[in-house]
């Protein structure tokens, strides 16, 4: 069964405010509440399972400032969105969706572009968690159940075993079940996977307060590199100034992906008062985690342990640290738990790249910039086409094989898409100040999203190419380019359906 259900929105009517803002809804079924939203959107928090141990063991204590600051970025974002989502509750697809409104009174032809653009370039930043995070799931389900994880397929130049593709494949196949089933099923399924994942997370996170033997607050002196150097210290090449946008790069396309809370508000029964809540608690908690993981690293492990590259992998250094605060207490069970813990929580992240991104698509389609193919509701009142289209991506960049090399490949897209966001968030104070906030951050904060759009513009532009070169990986970064330039033949197909609709509806009347 097909449904399609949109229609035109005044986001000013029924309300005192004087400036009204019409857009296209995406009409999906209002299911959940800000739990629902907030869960899901842990899915974001969780990534810091793989980032964390790359920062570390590339950058050392020195990773600590650039990290805490992108991470309180991402807070300011979930605010910003937390405004614009109250503003138009009848969107869907998170951040990308809240561009258009905010251009087309200015500019209504160049409106249409910044709406494809964001949601596909959005698309781009999300579709390929999934990809990676079945990837190094199944490389830890692989490693406990001892299947052959040294011989197998090769793309280009990062390894991958033949019984990590598959069990990736298969995988990305099941976590589309509850995506297809509804947002009421889905935020229930993810509600079980993120108590099974966040809880011991953040025991982790805290561990070392039961055992401060273990604990070296000079490690953080100083904010050095692994190998003792200072915190200015070039590397390859490239001064610390460069080094830190490039890694910056990477940290963007992780930790200010708490925003995906955003993308299911417009399916909570009461957005008013969710949206604040969701994305409120969804800024904090990333705050807390994406903090004090690699603090916990650096303080418990040294810099001389982070050095050895094999805790680059996240259940190597977890599993290290387990047994450095928990001496003796540790062992083939508690492997079992850490193995347990990663695998369930890259399951909620590849849930949510799989349901989030895929509505970013359907609104795209619903305002006309993708083709109508993406605009088809299934029975259970989801863009059940836009998320299979997620998977079949999906299934073809597992076979980049590496973490690294998909960070690099999807941040062409994540980073850039936020851009008119927080920009249009400025224009639509300064256009309709007037218009219904029920969320309403204080007037200064329209500077300060300009100005977090130069940052981002700055950490996604120059980052991304200084980064491509420092960790070898300029194939998938102009592979990145490509896909996001794909836009293009695809606005132009809607823009051969529209021309065509007319003619058929004729012939169908005649």
């Amino acid at each position: 069964m097909s449904v399609q259900s949109s229609k035109q929105v005044d986001a000013g009517s029924g309300s005192h405010a004087t400036d009204h803002l019409g857009y296209t809804s995406g009409g999906l079924k209002r299911e959940t509440g800000w739990w629902g939203a907030f869960v899901i959107g842990l899915a974001g928090t969780i990534l810091v399972t793989g980032i964390a141990p790359v920062m570390v063991t590339s950058l050392g204590a020195s990773s600590v400032p650039i990290t805490v600051f992108i991470t309180l970025t991402g807070w300011l974002l979930c605010l910003f969105l937390a405004e614009l989502a109250a503003m138009m509750p009848e969107r869907t697809g998170g951040s990308p969706s809240y561009a258009y409104p905010a251009f087309v009174t200015r500019w209504p032809k160049f409106a249409k572009h910044v709406n494809g653009f964001t949601a596909w370039a959005y698309w781009l930043g999300w579709f390929p968690v999934a990809p990676l995070n079945m990837i190094l799931a199944a490389a830890y389900l692989a490693d406990r159940f001892g299947f052959n994880t040294t011989a197998g397929f090769t793309p280009i130049h990062t390894f991958i075993a033949w019984s990590t593709l598959i069990i990736s494949v298969i995988g990305i196949l099941l976590f589309f079940i509850p995506a297809y089933r509804g947002i009421k099923f889905g935020a229930a399924f993810a509600t079980v996977l993120a108590l099974l994942s966040m809880i011991p997370l953040t025991f982790i996170a805290i561990s070392w307060v039961f055992n401060p033997s273990v604990v070296h607050w000079g490690e953080l002196t100083g904010f050095k590199h692994v190998d003792g150097t200072s915190f200015f210290s070039p590397i390859s090449g490239f001064n610390w100034l460069q080094v830190y946008i490039a890694y910056g790069f990477l940290l963007t396309w992780n930790v200010i992906a708490m925003e995906a809370a955003a993308c299911y508000i417009g399916e909570c029964a009461n957005p008013d008062h969710d949206a604040k809540i969701a994305m409120n608690l969804e800024g904090g908690y990333g705050v807390f985690i994406y903090t004090l993981v690699p603090i916990a690293f650096i303080i418990v492990l040294g810099a001389k342990a982070l050095s050895n590259s094999a805790l680059s992998d996240p259940k190597t250094i977890f599993v290290t640290f387990a047994d450095k605060v928990f001496p003796g207490v540790t062992g083939q069970f508690f492997d079992w738990v850490i193995a347990a813990m990663l695998i369930v929580a890259l399951g909620l992240s590849a849930l949510n790249a799989i349901m989030g991104s895929g509505r970013a698509l359907y609104q795209m389609a619903l305002d006309g910039e993708f083709p109508t193919w993406f605009t088809k509701l299934n029975e259970h009142g989801v863009p059940s086409r836009a998320m299979a289209f997620n998977v079949v991506a999906s299934l073809l960049v597992v076979f980049a094989g590496g973490a690294v090399e998909i960070y690099s490949f999807s941040n062409v897209g994540y980073t850039i898409s936020f851009i008119p966001v927080l920009v249009g968030y400025f224009l639509l104070r300064q256009d309709k100040p007037e218009l219904r906030r029920p969320f309403k951050l204080p007037e200064f904060m329209k500077y300060v999203a300009l100005l977090l759009a130069v940052v981002y513009f700055v950490f996604w532009l120059f980052g991304g190419l200084w980064y491509s070169k420092l960790g070898n990986v300029e194939v998938y970064y102009w592979a990145g380019w490509v896909t996001l330039l794909a836009y293009l033949p695809l606005y132009w197909y809607r823009k051969m359906e529209d021309r065509r609709k007319p003619a058929i509806e004729a012939n169908a009347t005649s």
